[in-house]
């Protein structure tokens, strides 16, 4: 499994990178948004992968993040959706949405990305709804994010990317923490964050991180 590719551009296209790692090239393929964020070429760049493998065909697909990469994998899951579409979704929302536009149960969103109908954008909130909510944890504290690889070629001794936090389902008041986390990691000021999950909290005191986020997200939502 190749989990990282560090080194410099090559060129870019329109759906994927040539990322040169000392002699060897790599291709990853990208959504559009993170292709956008790359660098030109002759820049260092790094991101995590993910490899796909099939009879015939072996390909890469390339993160900024690893809370991007386990949306990847977990979109991948659901019916119908392959990897041409996962990128659709998270080029279109970003992780960040992705996880309201589930938590909030807003299948509408889902399927703004090119390619999704409204049948795969409602599986896709559907099946994830209870599933989702380890990866937005993951993302509430600090994630590596690949760093460039060094002038010479070489990388970094410390570069190595943090392990991801345990999907263990924390209870009281670590559930109230971890959701706070949560939220505020997408975005969401510290004080609006931390009256949701306590009002989340209070009619729900015994809900574990994934249901305070979810009910945290829907107090937040704008009213119809």
């Amino acid at each position: 499994m190749i989990g990282r590719v560090a080194g410099r551009i090559v060129y870019k296209a329109d759906d994927h990178v040539l990322i040169d790692t000392g002699g060897v090239g790599y291709v990853v393929f990208c959504s559009d948004r993170v292709l956008a964020g790359l660098g030109a070429p002759g820049e260092a760049t790094a991101l995590f992968t993910d490899l796909m493998v099939r009879e015939d065909l072996m390909q890469l697909f390339g993160f900024p993040t690893l809370v991007e990469k386990e949306w990847f994998r977990l979109l991948l899951s659901v019916q119908g959706v392959g990897a041409k579409a996962s990128l659709a979704i998270l080029g279109a929302l970003g992780p960040d949405g992705v996880s309201r536009a589930i938590a909030l149960g807003d299948w509408t969103a889902i399927k703004a990305a090119r390619g999704i109908g409204p049948k795969t954008a409602q599986r896709v909130v559907n099946e994830l709804k209870d599933r989702a909510p380890a990866i937005m944890a993951m993302g509430a504290g600090p994630m590596a994010v690949p760093p460039p690889v060094a002038a010479t070629g070489t990388e970094p001794a410390s570069t190595a990317p943090a392990a991801p936090r345990s999907a263990a389902t924390p209870s009281g008041g670590a559930a109230q923490s971890e959701a706070l986390s949560a939220l505020t990691n997408l975005g969401y000021g510290p004080g609006e964050a931390a009256g949701a999950v306590a009002q989340a909290a209070g009619d729900a005191p015994d809900a574990d991180t994934a249901g305070l986020i979810r009910a945290a997200l829907k107090l937040l939502a704008p009213p119809a």
